[in-house]
């Protein structure tokens, strides 16, 4: 019986992967390094920067460091200008919130998560959330939801993990939790295994705890 949930933010509550992606593929092709896909994500899925890929290839680490100031730019207009929105994701979270005690935990900067959720409905369902200021190593590294289950005093056998990355389920088996693993079609190519449900989207989820 799970009595907590953990959420993921990009990929599980609002639609932003992809926007993210896009935002440093622009910006390193300013510098003349290209990004792929299939590169990003597997720099994705282990947690590392595909900002190395600049650095090795000689870029001036200034250089480097302004333009990823840009990509933020670029990512905050994204975010700002493009439709986010997951359908379904307030029915299923004001479902959930009669029965389960929510949190977010996310990779994404104060900055950036509070433009994405300027408008709170979503973050009304959630008793906290936990950014990527608030812990030192972040995912796949079990940190960050270690730090979940300590704020909400909850232990990791009553609480369940949603995520849609590698990384996140990785940190999510590394602090104990079960995690369920809906389907992104940005990391659909990741490696789920060790995820203890799979569910296409979050209208499964109420029906898979039975609520």
């Amino acid at each position: 019986m799970y009595n907590y949930i953990l959420w993921d933010n990009d990929g599980v509550l609002v639609d932003t992967e992809y926007w993210y992606f896009q935002s440093n593929l622009r910006a390193l092709s300013e510098l003349g390094v290209d990004l792929d896909k299939s590169t990003y994500l597997a720099y994705m899925s282990d947690g590392k920067s595909c900002w190395d890929i600049a650095r090795e290839s000689g870029v001036d680490l200034c250089e480097i460091d302004r333009k990823r100031k840009e990509r933020d730019t670029y990512y905050q207009d994204y975010i700002q200008q493009k439709d986010i929105e997951i359908s379904g994701v307030k029915s299923v979270l004001e479902s959930l919130s009669t029965t389960h005690k929510m949190a977010i935990v996310t990779t994404s900067k104060r900055v950036d998560f509070d433009l994405i959720h300027r408008n709170p409905d979503i973050l009304s369902f959630m008793d906290f959330f936990i950014v990527r200021e608030d812990y030192c190593k972040s995912k796949p590294h079990p940190e960050p939801y270690l730090f979940g289950l300590e704020k909400f005093g909850a232990k990791a056998s009553e609480t369940l993990v949603v995520e849609d990355s590698q990384r996140g389920l990785r940190s999510a088996i590394s602090a104990g939790i079960d995690c369920a693993i809906v389907h992104n079609e940005f990391t659909k190519t990741h490696d789920f295994t060790g995820a203890k449900y799979f569910i296409e989207n979050l209208s499964e989820l109420p029906r898979l705890l039975k609520v």
